[in-house]
């Protein structure tokens, strides 16, 4: 057992702290191990790595990635070998999206009468990869909307906006990777899939079929139904448990704190 926090994100995609600065912040949430599990990205891990050895965190290699199937259906990868090659591979397919991304969301808003401009986005990014919660910001500083939940309710997490065409793989696809990358692989965050609980339990079946090892089971947002719900699938489909806060930093997500978890990792170290 440790005290742990697998879900965080830093400036390396769209977190507000540098990679050396989030584990400061860990250790002095008293985390032992922690997971930087950066969308679509491994940049900051070595970083990150070199911090933790310093102040004496962990550091657990991670990363976050996007499946196509569905809505926020994230995968998240654990403990892969340095070099990765498969998903350092994959990480420079979503980089190139990535790019592409911010001039059609750009496109988006503007269709929508939101007029903001590049260059007030990547200002509030402040160096960091640009991703949607800094949209969000720069929606809130023209008076467009009142809060970064409020821009993701109307705008950046509608069916319309999910019709914006980016590079998205298949979850198989991303398992396969964090497998041949000598990975663990876990399902993020369930609830945001909004799937019932039938369809839900056929694709955690599905997904332990192709290798997935784990579920996201603690999580802030998950109600205490949904943690049980989650819990009881995890061990009928003989799945590890894992749990993180999704801290990106309170500019970006201003509700979400790091949070310690006392878990069994021993799996994935």
């Amino acid at each position: 057992m440790a005290i742990v926090d697998l879900h965080t994100h830093s400036a390396a995609s769209d977190g507000q702290y540098a990679p050396a600065a989030l584990v400061g912040l860990a250790k002095e949430k008293g985390i032992e191990v922690l997971a930087l599990t950066d969308h679509d990205t491994i940049d900051g891990l070595a970083e990150a790595a070199q911090a933790g050895e310093r102040l004496g965190v962990r550091l657990l290699r991670g990363v976050e990635m996007s499946a196509a199937e569905y809505r926020n259906f994230h995968i998240l990868g654990y403990g892969f070998g340095e070099e990765a090659a498969p998903l350092r591979a994959l990480c420079g397919r979503f980089q190139k999206g990535r790019e592409e991304k911010k001039f059609l969301l750009l496109d988006f808003l503007r269709r929508k009468g939101l007029d903001i401009t590049l260059e007030e986005v990547e200002g509030l990014a402040g160096g960091s990869v640009i991703g949607r919660p800094h949209f969000a910001q720069a929606l809130v500083r023209r008076g467009y909307v009142q809060s970064n939940r409020e821009a993701f309710d109307r705008y950046l997490d509608t069916e319309e906006y999910h019709q914006v065409k980016i590079f998205k793989l298949s979850a198989r696809d991303g398992l396969d990777a964090i497998r041949a990358s000598g990975g663990k692989a876990a399902l993020a965050h369930p609830y945001q899939l909004r799937l019932e609980d039938s369809a839900l339990e056929e694709l955690v079946k599905k997904l332990a079929s192709w290798g997935l090892d784990a579920l996201e089971c603690f999580y802030p947002k998950h109600t205490p139904a949904q943690q049980a719900f989650y819990l009881g699938l995890a061990k009928k489909y003989n799945l590890r448990t894992t749990g993180g806060s999704d801290f990106h930093g309170e500019r970006v997500k201003p509700d979400v704190k790091l949070t310690p978890l006392e878990l069994d990792v021993g799996w994935l170290l």
